[in-house]
């Protein structure tokens, strides 16, 4: 009497679950895409309000400040491609190095996105599986270089400076310096592993063969 109830609880169960696995992610989807275009959407406030788009349409339009910030980076990097282009970064650069506290977060960020877009740069383009926090234990990290000044002294053998991101969220972690030999480098892109990272291990990147191609778990 009571296996006919039973079936459609389930059966209702197991339509709701479905029906969030599908719209779970395309929700947190669109809301990073949202908070993205309206944060890139703030660079329009740099515009005179006379000419700002909501002042001559009438009405807000989305996006709009997102192909602004793509043009503007496209012509500064067009006109700085160029010798005189060139001079004025340097004057700009100089003036900043003028003023003391804004010097020194200038030039720090500045190495970093030097770093990281670099093509020739190391730095986040190895994945790699350490002991962390305690030996036994282990997690996924990105190579971002090797040690250098003072540290140098005081590190016996051969050291790699790893960042170890926090899950989900990747863009907060902590910056370590191992031994090399304590390292060890995975065949997966920073793509498969950030994936996997944020993921909280759910999402594993697939087993590659010797030749290097993916193969089905």
């Amino acid at each position: 009497m009571h296996a006919v109830p039973g079936r459609l609880g389930y059966g209702m169960k197991k339509y709701f679950i479905t029906g969030l696995l599908i719209w779970v992610p395309l929700a947190i989807t669109a809301w990073v895409l949202a908070l993205i275009v309206r944060t890139m959407d703030q660079t329009l406030l740099l515009l005179p309000e006379a000419i700002r788009p909501e002042h001559l349409l009438g009405l807000y339009i989305p996006g709009i400040g997102v192909i602004t910030t793509l043009l503007i980076v496209f012509l500064t990097g067009l006109v700085t491609a160029n010798i005189i282009g060139q001079r004025l970064v340097r004057f700009w650069e100089g003036v900043l190095s003028r003023i003391p506290v804004v010097k020194s977060v200038y030039y720090s960020v500045k190495q970093v996105s030097d770093t990281l877009f670099s093509s020739s740069g190391e730095a986040f383009r190895k994945a790699l599986l350490v002991q962390y926090p305690r030996e036994g234990a282990w997690t996924i990290a990105f190579q971002t270089g090797v040690p250098g000044g003072d540290v140098t002294r005081h590190l016996r053998g051969e050291y790699v400076s790893v960042y170890v991101p926090t899950t989900p969220n990747p863009t907060s972690g902590f910056f370590l310096m191992l031994p090399r030999k304590d390292i060890i480098e995975l065949d997966m892109s920073v793509d498969e592993a950030l994936k996997y990272i944020i993921s909280m291990g759910v999402v594993a990147p697939p087993m590659r063969n010797p030749a290097g191609r993916a193969q089905n778990q």
